[in-house]
């Protein structure tokens, strides 16, 4: 059964500028680890970025657990919203703060900007989130500035940002295209590890290919807003992919 189902999207920035999204369907089962691969300017960040309505489609449906979430108001959306993890390409952390205070803004959601303001934690988030960065590998680093990580450790940091949210779906933004290609793949396992240990659905968005057949599961591809290809990542083949690929520019 879907847990998040996308019917006939479509953006467009303006009324009168060019369709991004073409009528994109696809549907998520609960153990799908998907990635969203295409050519630059294909739509792809668009894509994720609708799911939690970061971008406003222009039209279409995003239901997600029975619910659509284009129908919802601010309060709503809000709600929704903590139950969809995001991680992004360049972190999106905040340097002056420590790690520890990072990965509990993860909890934001619940607990409101007032008691985060004053970091007026339960012991069970704080425990939580000792928890969460001993299993990403960060147990040492609780107390150090965000900017005085390495780039994958950053990475890592967004990581149990969003475990925090006790997230219904992740949605990933090119979470790797800021690190060098051992790390990438480091990255990229731990996230797998976690989707299985967490029982969580995955949507990312990621312009490694050989990543994204090497550790997802589905495989949607995009060319110039319209679908390409939608299935295991077992049928993707060098047709598909040049299909794909066709309009870009070497």
């Amino acid at each position: 059964m879907a847990i998040l189902s996308v019917e006939d999207l479509k953006v467009s920035y303006s009324a009168a500028g060019p369709q991004i999204l073409k009528g994109i369907s696809f549907e998520v089962e609960a153990d799908d680890f998907f990635a969203i691969i295409g050519p630059s300017g294909a739509g792809k960040s668009t894509l994720i970025r609708c799911i939690n309505r970061l971008v406003e489609p222009t039209s279409g449906t995003i239901t997600l657990y029975g619910e659509n979430v284009l129908t919802l108001g601010k309060k709503e959306l809000r709600r929704v919203r903590r139950d969809i993890g995001m991680i992004f390409q360049e972190f999106n952390l905040v340097n002056r703060m420590s790690v520890m205070d990072n990965v509990l803004s993860g909890r934001l959601g619940y607990v409101g900007n007032f008691k985060a303001l004053f970091r007026l934690f339960s012991k069970e988030d704080i425990s939580r989130a000792l928890a969460v960065l001993d299993r990403v590998g960060l147990s040492d680093h609780v107390d150090k500035r965000a900017d005085e990580l390495s780039g994958g450790q950053r990475q890592r940091v967004g990581i149990a940002r969003a475990l925090m949210q006790d997230p219904k779906l992740l949605l990933l933004d090119e979470p790797t295209s800021s690190l060098d290609p051992k790390i990438s793949r480091e990255v990229m396992a731990l996230i797998m590890e976690i989707a299985k240990e967490y029982k969580v659905p995955v949507l990312c968005n990621i312009h490694d290919v050989q990543l994204a057949t090497e550790f997802c599961s589905k495989i949607i591809g995009l060319q110039d807003g319209i679908k390409m290809f939608d299935g295991p990542t077992s049928e993707m083949n060098k047709e598909h992919l040049d299909d794909i690929y066709a309009m870009e520019v070497l």
